[in-house]
């Protein structure tokens, strides 16, 4: 006998992941815990990391794209001496250093980091190379050469020092930044060694940690029955920070049939500036979100109707 289906629930559930699980382990306990028919993540975290796992149940999935291309915000501890060969606290020693960089070393080499930088992820990453997965490769003694990749870091500063072995760096970045890698770079600007022996994640686009709801509190509140509905932030709270223009209920019906419209007659209320990142706009009939249109050749279109 097939799975049943589930409820058909919408919206978005922002967990706090524990240590230890994968973010496909999460998103199939609270599918499960709440029923639901359909539900996926916006970002993956490692096993090792904690902190904000948005899964989005539901018509929220159409969402995920613009959850991924949102800022985000991380807290990461770097273990100095210690080279692993996944750059997080799993991995083996592949070489040590005695050099404790000071303080002023750090703060000197992380104006480098800032801005569009060119990165090379770490070797144990689901990244595909030739159709396997570079972790797989790793795992089995034949880690690839991975090249190094555009990323965006708005934000990286040290935050504390707890000890000489030990470093606090807080993070905003774009989509695609590997945290670990930044561990191992840094480390390597100073002229030393070091990896991520701590991770957390506190803010995805518009979601922050007010928003999170610690695993185990879901899990109890599925206790006889699933878990309540009531639990689910509303779809497009993904879109808050997509900047707003103001339809018409005419205009907002025209877009839903798939027409587009002028933007003369929208020059008066069109939001200052797109999404950077995307160029789109989020289309509201008064406190409803119709769906996400960008302005192209004089018109305004269609991108994903809600």
């Amino acid at each position: 006998m097939g799975r049943k289906r589930g409820r058909p629930l919408d919206g978005w559930l922002i967990v706090d992941k524990p240590l230890g699980m994968t973010s496909t382990q999460v998103v199939g306990r609270v599918r499960y815990l709440f029923d639901a028919a359909k539900a996926g993540h916006g970002g993956t975290l490692d096993p090792l990391a904690t902190g904000l796992l948005p899964v989005a149940f539901g018509r929220a999935t159409k969402t995920v794209p613009y959850i991924m291309d949102g800022t985000k915000r991380y807290h990461f501890t770097l273990r100095i001496g210690e080279a692993r060969d996944s750059d997080d606290a799993e991995g083996s020693v592949t070489a040590i250093s005695d050099v404790r960089p000071d303080n002023a070393a750090f703060e000197t080499a992380l104006a480098a980091f800032r801005g569009d930088i060119m990165q090379v992820p770490p070797v144990f990453s689901a990244l595909k190379v030739g159709g396997k997965r570079s972790y797989d490769m790793a795992r089995a003694g034949n880690a690839p050469e991975l090249a190094a990749r555009p990323a965006r870091i708005d934000r990286f500063e040290l935050i504390a020092r707890p000890d000489a072995d030990t470093a606090v760096f807080e993070v905003e970045s774009g989509k695609g930044v590997y945290m670990r890698a930044l561990a191992r770079d840094i480390a390597l600007a100073c002229g030393t060694v070091g990896h991520v022996a701590a991770l957390r994640r506190l803010n995805v686009g518009p979601f922050d940690e007010s928003h999170a709801i610690p695993l185990d509190k879901i899990v109890a509140s599925a206790d006889n029955a699933p878990a309540p509905p009531d639990l689910l932030l509303p779809v497009a709270t993904a879109l808050a920070d997509i900047p707003a223009l103001a339809l018409t209920r005419e205009e907002a019906d025209a877009l839903s049939f798939g027409q587009a419209i002028d933007l003369n007659q929208l020059a008066d209320r069109m939001p200052e500036r797109a999404d950077p990142r995307s160029g789109v706009v989020r289309a509201m009939d008064g406190a409803r979100v119709v769906g996400l249109c960008r302005p192209e050749g004089g018109l305004l279109r269609s991108v994903r109707m809600l």
